[in-house]
């Protein structure tokens, strides 16, 4: 899990003309890309960084010289390595520890894979995908999804019945 690759931000465009980049951010705000020197294997370094004051960061990287440059990152992901990120707490977890993740229920039949964590305001939610291509969300509660671990999540066979 240590070498596995987390996407921390993504570029969304250019900002100015000297060659900054719009971020997108999928952490706990932009302070937390600054312990950050390089990102997707070292392809870009980052320079400065500051908010944008809507929620997202406006970055500089120190291989984008200018406006041309920064446009060609848009779409680009920022991705460091599992174990550059802060240690946790007991309880605490990253999304990015839940992906791909195998899925049974708490009977021991196989379900599907973790595809996505998302949270849509009330509570974190799974999106399992299920061999036949078809998704199920359940909510990541101590309810519906009672344990997990490094191999294998648990979901109470109620929540992914048909």
């Amino acid at each position: 899990m240590t070498d596995k690759p987390v996407t921390l931000a993504a570029v969304t465009g250019a900002h100015g003309v000297a060659g900054e980049v719009r971020l997108k951010l999928f952490g706990d705000g932009w302070e937390s890309l600054k312990p950050h020197k390089a990102f997707n294997g070292g392809a870009l370094t980052l320079g400065k960084i500051r908010s944008d004051g809507k929620g997202g960061a406006v970055a500089r990287f120190a291989e984008v010289a200018d406006r041309n440059a920064a446009e060609a990152l848009r779409g680009t992901t920022l991705t460091v390595l599992r174990a550059s990120l802060p240690a946790l707490e007991e309880g605490e977890f990253y999304f990015s520890d839940l992906l791909d993740l195998a899925v049974v229920t708490d009977a021991g039949e196989a379900v599907g894979l973790v595809k996505a964590v998302e949270n849509f305001g009330a509570t974190d939610v799974i999106e399992i995908e299920k061999p036949d291509g078809k998704t199920v969300m359940v909510p990541l509660t101590r309810e519906a999804v009672p344990e997990w671990d490094d191999e294998r999540l648990v979901v109470a066979a109620g929540f992914v019945e048909e």
